[in-house]
């Protein structure tokens, strides 16, 4: 496609969230060794749905599905690395043809979601650091049981409240995995 007519939205300046704020509706479930099948079905689709746009996509199991042992929302999530998020065309128009629904656009993210909302597809340039610090905590909550065993206390403990709405939630527990992730980087720098 001629680069003139392609399709930006480097417009997006604040966060646009479909739909307005949702109330926490899910409980933590034990972890299921299913969803690492459901990520990757989801893989496959997303790359079969991106795979005319050119582009060679990062594709990746996140959040608390993604680790052994923890327990977690019934909600998996995936990380996907493109060239140019403002593309959307290449991206975003592809996965809602693939049948999954937009809920967040806002500046350098899109998420995109299954209409059952047990996916949530979030959209990133590809060297993003929001794509590595997913990668980072991840994976050191899947070797470092101490950490694992803390991060499920704080969400044990904040599912206990009533949240209006569920970005409020995740946005809760963002000290404890602050401080998670400092623990991650001096030990990737220590290894």
């Amino acid at each position: 496609m001629d680069e003139a007519a392609r399709t930006r939205r480097p417009d997006v300046t604040t966060l646009e969230l479909v739909g307005g704020p949702e109330p926490l509706a899910v409980t933590l479930h034990e972890h299921d060794e299913a969803w690492a099948a459901t990520f990757a079905e989801h893989r496959r689709r997303i790359q079969e749905a991106l795979a005319g746009s050119g582009e060679d996509v990062l594709v990746e199991h996140i959040g608390s599905t993604s680790v052994p042992g923890l327990a977690a929302k019934p909600i998996v999530d995936l990380v996907v690395g493109v060239d140019d998020v403002t593309a959307e065309e290449d991206h975003v128009e592809r996965l809602l043809a693939a049948g999954y629904v937009l809920r967040v656009r806002e500046p350098g993210h899109r998420l995109v979601r299954t209409p059952e909302r047990d996916v949530h597809v979030h959209v990133y340039r590809r060297d993003d650091p929001a794509v590595g610090e997913y990668l980072l905590l991840r994976d050191h909550l899947r070797a470092d049981a101490a950490d694992r065993a803390l991060y499920e206390r704080t969400k044990r403990a904040l599912m206990e409240r009533r949240w209006d709405d569920s970005n409020d939630y995740a946005d809760a527990k963002g000290a404890v995995i602050a401080e998670i992730k400092e623990r991650a980087r001096a030990a990737a720098t220590r290894s």
